[in-house]
């Protein structure tokens, strides 16, 4: 059966993607989905649930609901928790149910928006696709409505000033930087720079605001790819993607600077393939976000003259990494003649015996199983568990 798993798990939905991104700016996240499963969005795939409160509601939809669409309810009960928490926005999102009845969330997100005298609207998700559609399309749709009203004329007149450039960071969220100190050590590594905001940990809605006043946009996971090209199109801001992992963060921190001189963004380019389509087979394979594996490749590379191959197993497309999968059959058919692999621990049983095997978990892949032994590879010494 292809794209069937039986052997390693998904990735974190889509939703759980939608609810991370918006966790931290106090907004309202409305999850039409039935009773129960809040505890999937939150306490399994958001670690920051534990000790910071976030408004993420459920609707608690009920058979009678799905079958007979009663959005007056949906509607009435937003209205209500609202009054109470007085949130900055509303964001609306769908579970599978809903999605497939064809529930229109463009137009309750309109009547909302009228009644609360709040911004409300509509972030696309079935259910079905996996966190980096969903984060995706919440960081996009957050650009959308903070720079509706922009133009990139402003910004092309500005001077640039390569010596003191701001940056924002685009596609921070737990699910894919979770390890101790990962957030402090990426401001550590881009010093150099202002960064005005981070999307979205660490940054309030109004830091988010002052976003279209950077030189250039920091691409740190392909979550954050979408509101990039969006910052791009609309307010004429180039865009660099990549994370400062050990030899790699001087090449990085160059792209930046570059990027801020010309006004044009700097990243490595290619076209994604799938896996059925004819490739060598790798003998060093990375499997992992995409943006964070290939820093760690361009790292060893770097270093040591290893030059590994890195899969992309996640359905959003990354600027220079052509290998993507879709199912486990087509990873294992990859990985069948691997001869060192970097990844997360649950992809071990995958692995063709002899492999050589460094563990790098990933929040979005194993969740908590693996948490202990995080490991920061924003820190050399962190960095340095990582070998073949």
């Amino acid at each position: 059966m292809i794209n069937s798993y039986r052997i390693i798990p998904t990735y974190t939905g889509d939703v759980s993607g939608i609810a991370s991104a918006l966790y931290e700016l106090g907004g309202m996240v409305v999850i039409h989905d039935p009773s129960g499963c809040n505890s999937t969005y939150n306490t399994h795939d958001e670690t920051r649930w534990y000790d910071e409160d976030s408004l993420i509601y459920i609707s608690g939809l009920s058979e009678m609901d799905a079958i007979l669409g009663n959005d007056q309810k949906f509607i009435e009960d937003i209205l209500f928790a609202a009054e109470q928490m007085h949130p900055a926005f509303i964001a609306l999102t769908s579970s599978p149910i809903p999605f497939l009845n064809g529930t229109d969330f463009q137009g309750i997100a309109k009547v909302l928006q009228k009644r609360a005298g709040i911004p409300v609207f509509y972030v696309r998700s079935n259910g079905t696709h996996d966190y980096s559609v969903g984060a995706g399309e919440a960081f996009r749709s957050l650009a959308e409505l903070l720079f509706a009203d922009a133009g990139k004329s402003g910004k092309e007149k500005r001077e640039r000033h390569p010596e003191t450039i701001s940056i924002n960071l685009l596609g921070l969220t737990p699910l894919d930087y979770d390890a101790d100190g990962v957030t402090a050590s990426l401001q550590e590594k881009l010093k150099a720079f202002r960064i005005l905001s981070s999307w979205s940990m660490g940054s309030s809605l109004e830091d988010l605001k002052r976003a279209a006043d950077a030189d250039v946009n920091l691409v740190v996971s392909v979550t954050g790819l979408a509101a990039a090209q969006y910052m791009e199109e609309k307010l004429g801001i180039p865009y660099v993607v990549g994370t400062p992992i050990g030899s790699y963060a001087d090449v990085l921190l160059a792209q930046i600077r570059e990027a801020a001189r010309s006004g044009k963004g700097c990243r490595r380019e290619g076209q994604a393939q799938t896996s059925m389509e004819e490739a060598p087979d790798p003998e060093i394979v990375l499997v992992g976000e995409p943006v964070i594996m290939q820093g760690l490749a361009e790292h060893l590379r770097l270093a040591s003259g290893i030059r590994p191959t890195v899969i992309n197993p996640l359905e959003t497309a990354c600027p220079g990494v052509e290998r993507m999968t879709r199912g486990e059959e087509d990873l294992e058919a990859i990985l069948a003649h691997a001869k060192g692999f970097i990844g997360d621990p649950l992809y071990r049983p995958l692995l063709p015996a002899g492999t050589t095997f460094a563990a790098y978990s990933h929040e979005a892949f194993s969740g908590r199983c693996f948490r202990r032994n995080r490991i920061n590879l924003l820190e050399d010494k962190e960095l340095e568990k990582i070998c073949l």
